[in-house]
């Protein structure tokens, strides 16, 4: 899902960066607002967690990649997408600055995707299904939306750039991605009840 330089516009990077910037902004005073230093560690291993299983890239025709997401599994466990696009930010910039995953110019775009969308898609399709369907159903399908609507963002993004063709991008993408979001929904319920046997009180939900 990682878009590389030349695959966006310049003047879309330019807007995606904007909005990037403006959702960090928010994000650190969420975070000075709600974490302390109880959370800290498990914000800590949960970026380092996502900074591995996204280092574990499918090739997508026409130049992006395929991989696990994890944006969903942090705004579930600190409900808040905020929570999400801190640790997805910090993972994608040191990702694009130092291990040439994703590019410079396409960094906004990346972070709006895959800290902002899924973290968004991720948290409310959580919260909006629980009283529902129960809580590891909607775990599941925010973890699986999560993943998938932020791989149909980026093939829009780079269709509207006249990079990638909007059919087959929706194609490749999305059906990569649905495949992909199976797995990180089940990886995602798999955490996220490993953490509420060992350790409830870290969970945002049961304060």
């Amino acid at each position: 899902m990682h878009i590389p330089d030349g695959l966006i516009s310049i003047p879309l990077c330019i807007i995606l960066y904007i909005i990037a910037i403006i959702a960090l902004y928010f994000s650190i005073k969420w975070s000075r607002e709600n974490l302390d230093e109880k959370y800290i560690p498990l914000l800590a291993v949960l970026a380092a967690g996502i900074f591995a299983i996204q280092s574990f890239n499918l090739p997508v025709p026409f130049g992006s990649s395929g991989h696990l997401l994890g944006a969903a599994l942090v705004a579930i466990v600190f409900c808040s997408p905020y929570a999400a696009i801190i640790v997805l930010s910090v993972v994608l910039i040191l990702q694009a600055l130092f291990f040439g995953d994703g590019g410079i110019t396409a960094l906004g775009a990346n972070i709006v995707n895959m800290a902002i969308v899924g973290g968004f898609v991720g948290y409310y399709g959580f919260s909006t299904l629980t009283d529902k369907i129960g809580k590891y159903p909607s775990i599941f399908i925010a973890a699986w939306a999560g993943c998938f609507i932020a791989a149909i963002v980026a093939a829009l993004e780079m269709a509207i750039s006249g990079t990638f063709p909007l059919a087959e991008g929706i194609f490749f993408m999305g059906g990569y991605h649905a495949m992909i979001g199976f797995i990180e929904a089940i990886i995602t319920v798999v955490i996220i009840k490993g953490i509420e046997s060992i350790r409830p009180d870290l969970l945002a939900y049961n304060r």
